[in-house]
């Protein structure tokens, strides 16, 4: 299909009507055989979520990668409850970032102890399955969050040869909208939008696609940019759905979010437009982000306007003033400030890819997630890999195999405190 579009900004003033999907390819892959080298699941929730990743894992013949974080899941747990039939990879991440063999981030050293930082770790979760994948010599892999549901086999093994032309394939979200707060309140006030598919269901081809998450609200829109500041080449194919989520529960979602909306909206609009992201100079942030003070006004005036429940009413509005005011702190300077050291990164990201070793068992290839000198990640290897019968456990860089028994009875929770269905 050559390169996608997506149009940020419906008109030259203001208004976001959609996010247009990359056109389908007109070329149509049979499925069958061979589809992906694993599908990789971030995860911050009960294992419980994981039950429909594991099964469509085993589906479509491949290991699960699951890289766990917070009180509420770990790789020992996913071990258990999804080892057996799951080729299981578990990694656990821990919250030191010193620890992990990743690069020095420029654009996370520009947000540093100031309030753009991040407090999510989910880039940091999927460029270390980039590095897995890279060292154990994956060309095709699926990423997946832990609260998209409805996952069809057929759809995925449709989508998987379309890699053969495309650097990445998503997925039509029929479920709840994935997009920002404030694009959520601009709907919900009765404004029909489109959602440009993302990493909650993402295919990518390891071999051509050299990009990385950087740290940052929309960090998938910038994963799908190539080094020339292109949209790669990628297309959109079968269906998943988002379960959903309460996205004014708090202000401060809005306002960690906005960064990344100026950032990523601000680029597409210009390849929308047919130009260059190279234009995206301080005097072009100088037009865009009075811009988007404008459309979030609009949309607060829509809201509140609307006939609809007070409290929600309240909560959307509170949400679209946080906005505003996390608006009134990005400057002109800060965005290309921002867009340099991102360019900076993706080349330090190629280098750093370079240098690891490929071919790799996937017990040394773990080990390699840490950085030289520093103690090794816990993971867990489980179910009928090549390695190993039992459970094949890593932690602070040693490596042993221990025997778990199996319990069918528990090998399913449910997904009840985290906001997505069970499986069972």
């Amino acid at each position: 299909m050559g390169r996608g579009r997506v149009t940020a900004f419906q008109d030259s003033n203001h208004r976001h009507e959609s996010h247009r999907e990359p056109r389908l390819s007109a070329t149509d892959v049979e499925p069958g055989g061979w589809v992906f080298d694993a599908v990789i699941v971030p995860t911050a929730r009960p294992v419980a979520c994981l039950a429909e990743a594991a099964q469509l894992a085993e589906a479509l013949g491949c290991p699960l990668v699951t890289l766990h974080s917070t009180e509420r899941t770990c790789a020992a747990e996913a071990a258990w409850r999804l080892g057996g039939d799951v080729d299981l990879i578990a990694i656990d991440v821990p919250p030191e970032p010193g620890r992990l063999n990743l690069p020095d981030w420029q654009t996370s050293g520009l947000l540093a102890g100031t309030v753009f930082e991040r407090c999510s770790d989910v880039s940091t979760k999927r460029n270390l399955a980039l590095m897995l994948g890279y060292m154990l010599g994956w060309s095709r892999v699926l990423f997946l969050d832990d609260d998209i549901t409805e996952l069809d086999p057929g759809d995925m093994r449709a989508a998987g040869p379309l890699l053969d032309g495309h650097n990445a394939v998503g997925f039509h979200n029929d479920g709840y909208p994935d997009t920002s707060v404030v694009c959520h309140a601009h709907r919900m006030a009765g404004v029909r939008q489109q959602v440009f598919f993302g990493s909650g269901a993402l295919a990518v081809e390891l071999t051509r696609s050299r990009s990385f998450f950087p740290d940052v609200y929309n960090d998938d829109w910038f994963f799908l940019l190539d080094g020339d500041r292109h949209l790669q080449p990628m297309t959109v194919k079968g269906h998943i759905h988002q379960h959903p989520y309460d996205p004014f529960r708090s202000p401060d979602r809005a306002r960690s979010e906005e960064l990344g909306e100026v950032l990523a909206e601000g680029l597409y609009w210009l390849m929308d437009q047919n130009r260059s992201i190279a234009e995206a100079d301080q005097r072009y942030w100088s037009g865009f982000l009075p811009r988007r003070a404008q459309f979030i006004r609009s949309v607060l005036e829509l809201v509140e306007t609307a006939a609809a429940d007070p409290h929600e009413k309240d909560c959307q509005i509170a949400a679209l003033r946080g906005s505003l005011g996390r608006l009134l702190l990005i400057t002109p300077a800060l965005c290309e400030r921002y867009l340099h050291a991102w360019e900076a990164d993706q080349q330090q990201w190629r280098h750093h890819l370079n240098r690891l070793p490929v071919g790799l068992r996937r017990s040394a290839a773990l080990a390699m997630l840490a950085r030289p000198g520093a103690p090794g990640l816990s993971w867990r290897l489980t179910g009928p890999g090549p390695q190993r019968p039992g459970v094949a456990v890593g932690a602070e860089g040693a490596h042993h195999v221990a025997q778990e028994p199996a319990d069918p009875a528990r090998r399913w929770l449910t997904c009840s405190d985290s906001g997505a269905p069970s499986s069972v």
